[in-house]
């Protein structure tokens, strides 16, 4: 297995996909070689995920709660031969699913966190901030913008060829798009199986703004990861404005819409009658 260049390597002095495409390809046949990090990733979150199955507090909304990450994790899996993320967004996404894992275990709204603060500081950290509520589904949704970001932002480089500012607001852009999702999937979830479960699935515990408030945590950590990677380029990267201007130029001035339809039907009538 591989992984990408990173910046700074020798060879590669800008991030893909902005450098000399020949150049670009001759240093990343010379820069990546087999990589056993990220199945020794796998292994460990694997051993991990086995020992927070074992005798889950809620088994039914334990096998919900697990179904998109084990989905997740087997794209993953199945793609990185093909397209093998950077051993960073491997670290980023293996931390967010070590702390979904630990939700799915207990259900967001009963994680002990309060407890186990408490044992190792000798306080409560809810009565230290005056929380009412379980918080540990908050502190996810904003992990999950912090760390998911980045590894979104690799594919729109790798994959889009998006360069700039939209290498910036396309991640933070499908966080936050990916957030209401799964809101909307928990929802569809608790209508379909109502009661207890749809309940222990949702984990409103009272709160009548959950959902927007963790699309709002979300978005807030997806600002501050690409925030980050915005200002490690700026500092690093001396192509870094001309970069952001050049994605903000225009490209076609003509505009599209009808305008573009007009042309389309004018060629395709042209096509027609020329082929009577």
């Amino acid at each position: 297995m591989s992984q990408p260049l990173l910046r700074g390597q020798k060879g590669l002095d800008c991030e893909p996909p902005f450098c000399n495409p020949e150049r670009r390809e001759s240093a990343l046949r010379r820069a990546w070689r087999p990589n056993a990090y990220p199945k020794y990733l796998l292994g460990f979150f694997a051993l991990y995920w086995l020992a927070w199955a074992y005798r889950p507090i809620y088994f039914q909304d334990w096998l919900l709660e697990n179904s998109i990450a084990v989905l997740f994790i087997g794209l993953l899996v199945l793609t990185y031969r093909r397209f093998p993320l950077s051993n960073l967004s491997y670290t980023l996404v293996c931390i967010f699913v070590c702390m979904h894992t630990v939700g799915a275990h207990y259900t967001y709204s009963l994680v002990p966190y309060d407890r186990w603060f408490e044992k190792l500081a000798g306080a409560s950290l809810n009565g230290l901030f005056g929380f009412e509520r379980n918080h540990y589904d908050r502190l996810v949704h904003l992990s999950f913008g912090l760390l998911m970001a980045y590894p979104i932002r690799e594919v729109f480089l790798r994959i889009a060829g998006v360069k700039g500012f939209w290498g910036y607001y396309l991640p933070l852009d499908l966080t936050m798009s990916f957030s209401m999702l799964y809101e909307l999937i928990e929802w569809a979830a608790a209508e379909v199986f109502g009661g207890e479960l749809g309940q222990a699935y949702l984990g409103m515990q009272g709160d009548v703004w959950d959902a927007q408030k963790d699309m709002g945590l979300a978005t807030l950590g997806a600002v501050v990861s690409m925030g980050l990677t915005a200002l490690i380029n700026w500092k690093l990267d001396r192509r870094f404005g001309k970069e952001i201007r050049e994605s903000l130029a225009v490209k076609q001035n003509a505009p599209l819409g009808e305008v573009k339809l007009g042309e389309l039907l004018e060629k395709e009538s042209k096509r027609k009658h020329g082929g009577q």
